[in-house]
């Protein structure tokens, strides 16, 4: 199953998520998708019927029971699987979706809904997604119990994102081997908050450790180059350009960056951006950090990219 996308679904019991994954299931299969369903029951479950043939083979003690037919074969046994041991069984898929493994090491979407009183396992942070009825700013993107084929779309899109694991449960760097080199381009930006004796010793090359944009610019040039040996899953790329930009926004008193990164290559170039934007942020705060400790390095995000098949994408709103 190597490179097959698995995909966990996570939440509190009674809220929703066997529907919601059922409901993905369905429209995957719409999309002409192959998919496979893995579920974590937490307490014993029953096998088959009372009653039924393999009810019984189970209660004499089979160590196995296999139900076959011409278009379904089931297998049941007397022992657990760790998780990756069941993707073996899979089959020849195109998608694997998990329920129930809420600290399994996968991409996972979360799910809660707040008539249950009960809110997401683990920080909303640390999902691909959420499914939720719940208002106001996430961190991640949201989508409602009726925004199913949103919710697909999402998936599918970035379903790449989701094979960073191997049939160990590793962690893995995907293979791109294959993928026709591209134009990728990518902007990424980050701004630092500082006071007004800081933005003025900036501004008039006061620092003594020198002049802090050039400083910066230089050292973004410096982290885009160095990202494969920062972010362990990223491919060292051979980036024909990296352009950092720097500038002074008197108005919210702070050093606005932008980092464009391009390449001719296989993959994208959206890591090498974010990286330079942040370590030039990083530098003006350790070129100032003498004269004002708590200065705010804030909105490292990306603003665009370019290339690769999942399409071009453009931040829609910059006043952040």
């Amino acid at each position: 199953m190597d490179g097959i996308p698995v995909l966990g679904f996570a939440a509190y019991s009674g809220v929703g998520k066997t529907t919601v994954m059922e409901q993905v299931i369905a429209a995957l299969r719409r999309r002409g998708l192959r998919v496979a369903a893995v579920k974590h029951d937490g307490h014993d479950f029953e096998i088959d019927r009372p009653g039924k043939d393999s009810w019984r083979f189970d209660q004499a003690g089979a160590e196995a029971t296999i139900l076959a037919s011409d278009t379904r074969t089931v297998v049941m046994e007397r022992r657990g699987r760790e998780l990756t041991g069941l993707f073996a069984l899979t089959g020849d898929v195109d998608i694997i979706l998990v329920e129930g493994y809420k600290a399994g090491g996968l991409s996972q979407i979360g799910i809660c809904r707040r008539g249950t009183g009960k809110g997401l396992p683990l920080e909303a942070e640390r999902y691909a997604a959420v499914v939720t009825d719940g208002e106001g700013a996430w961190p991640v993107p949201r989508f409602g119990f009726d925004q199913i084929e949103e919710l697909t779309d999402f998936i599918m899109e970035h379903a790449e994102d989701f094979t960073h694991f191997n049939t160990q449960g590793r962690a893995r760097m995907v293979d791109v081997g294959e993928k026709a080199p591209t134009r990728r381009t990518a902007v990424a930006a980050a701004r630092v908050l500082v006071n007004a004796e800081t933005f003025r010793l900036i501004q008039t090359g006061g620092m003594k450790k020198g002049d802090v944009l050039t400083v910066a610019q230089i050292a973004g040039v410096m982290g885009a180059k160095r990202t494969p040996e920062l972010i362990p899953m990223c491919h060292p790329i051979l980036m024909d350009g990296v352009d950092m930009r720097l500038t002074l926004d008197e108005e919210r008193q702070s050093v606005e960056i932008e980092a464009a990164v391009s390449c001719q290559g296989r993959t994208g170039v959206e890591m090498e951006a974010l990286t330079a934007a942040a370590i030039a942020a990083l530098t003006v705060y350790d070129m100032c950090k003498a004269v004002q400790k708590d200065m705010v390095i804030a909105d490292v995000r990306l603003v665009s990219k370019a290339g690769g098949v999942h399409g071009d994408f453009a931040r829609e709103e910059e006043q952040v």
